[in-house]
């Protein structure tokens, strides 16, 4: 029997039980549908990390507290304090360093006549930090050095957060009720475009004396944002910064560090490592449903070869060699799969146009192929055993089978 002779009794057989048929198909359709989703949300997930680190610029330093890379104990752990960040702007001391912003960040629900809404985050900070982290203004304007200095109760919102508590109206000039301190609106951000569960337009911004003197205290800040004075000189500001740092906390030895500097490949890096690890284990999720199609297309071939039993018994008495049979039989469970696959692939690339939990799905080519690949695999090889027991019937035995 040539092959597309196979193809076409394949093709009649699964027509004649159309919904069992379809019912298969569709198990593996949910499989390769997954995987090339899950993996796009995965990867998509990662682009946009990236783009938001990327934002940042390429001469941005991040200081945060914690050791380093050494052995200090969390009780010898000095943290970062906006003394710090006065060393660290001294230009004499650091002619690399170009701006210096340090950041606090606590939580607190906002009021406005009778909308109440809690923000992502409440961050303190000097106006530095609007270059410095890539936040543009939409309307109004930023809060300047001299509302810094005089601890005036101005904020910026971001986009989310002047959405969700003004709404249609223009928030620029009205006030605000911060945990029942009152804030005037100085201006509202650009948008910048959720990341997964993070929006990083979900955000009040004040001057930082006003967060410390209303929520945080005056103990320590959370992180120091520095800008070098170009990309450049990125290395040497980031050895200025460790060097001031280690007088202002007075370490002598290196290797034994209670802060860390991040650079922009540094913060990709670890993100990046992440991203692949929760990539990888939605992948891992979504293979296992293309299992279960698999081990389906078993359970029907078995019922089909059960069926047609006498079929195979009279086809065998006739003359039709053991090839013949078990070629049918896998044609059709791979044809299932392979219908199945071709479906899943349409569906997987048509579901990734939508957001999923706030993520742009980006489809990867060789998972296209990969799932494809793959569910026609386990077609043939969950299809084998079927195929293989519908081969090896003896005719005599299959004849008298009721």
């Amino acid at each position: 029997m040539i092959l597309w002779q196979m193809i076409r009794f394949a093709f009649a057989g699964l027509a004649a039980n159309k919904v069992r048929s379809a019912l298969t198909m569709l198990g593996v359709l949910i499989g390769v549908a997954s995987v090339i989703l899950l993996l796009a949300v995965g990867n998509g997930s990662s682009e946009a990390v990236k783009n938001s680190i990327t934002s940042l610029g390429t001469n941005s330093l991040t200081v945060s507290s914690g050791a380093g890379g050494g052995a200090r104990t969390a009780s010898t752990v000095k943290k970062l304090t906006v003394d710090d960040a006065r060393a660290l702007a001294d230009p004499s001391a650091a002619p690399d360093i170009k701006s210096v912003a340090p950041v606090v960040t606590t939580s607190a629900s906002a009021l406005y006549g009778n909308v109440s809404y809690t923000p992502g985050s409440v961050i303190g900070t000097y106006p530095a930090y609007f270059e410095t982290a890539n936040e543009k203004i939409a309307s109004g304007d930023y809060f300047s050095n001299d509302d810094v200095l005089n601890s005036r109760k101005v904020a910026v919102l971001g986009s989310t957060t002047a959405k969700q508590v003004f709404d249609t109206e223009d928030p620029v000039g009205k006030k605000i009720s911060i945990s029942g301190t009152p804030f005037t609106v100085v201006g509202v951000l650009a948008t910048k475009g959720a990341t997964g569960f993070n929006d990083p337009d979900d955000v009040v911004i004040a001057p930082l004396p006003t967060v410390q003197n209303a929520f945080t205290g005056f103990a320590s800040v959370n992180q120091i944002l520095v800008q070098a004075t170009s990309a450049d000189t990125t290395t040497q500001a980031q050895s200025e910064i460790t060097q001031i740092l280690m007088g202002t906390h007075s370490l002598t030895d290196p290797t034994k560090l209670d802060f860390r500097v991040s650079n922009q490949t540094s913060l990709l890096t670890a993100r990046e490592s992440t991203s692949k690890t929760f990539t990888v284990l939605l992948g891992a999720v979504a293979a296992i449903s293309l299992l279960v199609g698999g081990i389906g297309i078993t359970n029907i071939m078995l019922v089909t070869v059960t069926e047609r039993t006498r079929e195979i018994g009279i086809r065998k008495a006739l003359g039709a060699p053991k090839a013949v049979i078990l070629g049918q039989f896998l044609t059709e469970s791979t044809l299932l799969s392979v219908l199945g696959a071709g479906l899943g692939v349409a569906v997987g690339i048509i579901g990734s146009h939508f957001s999923v939990v706030g993520i742009k799905p980006v489809v990867i080519p060789s998972s296209v192929l990969g799932a494809f690949g793959i569910a026609v695999a386990i077609g043939l090889f969950f299809g084998s055993y079927p195929a293989n027991r519908a081969a090896s019937l003896r005719p005599i035995d299959a004849l008298r089978h009721e």
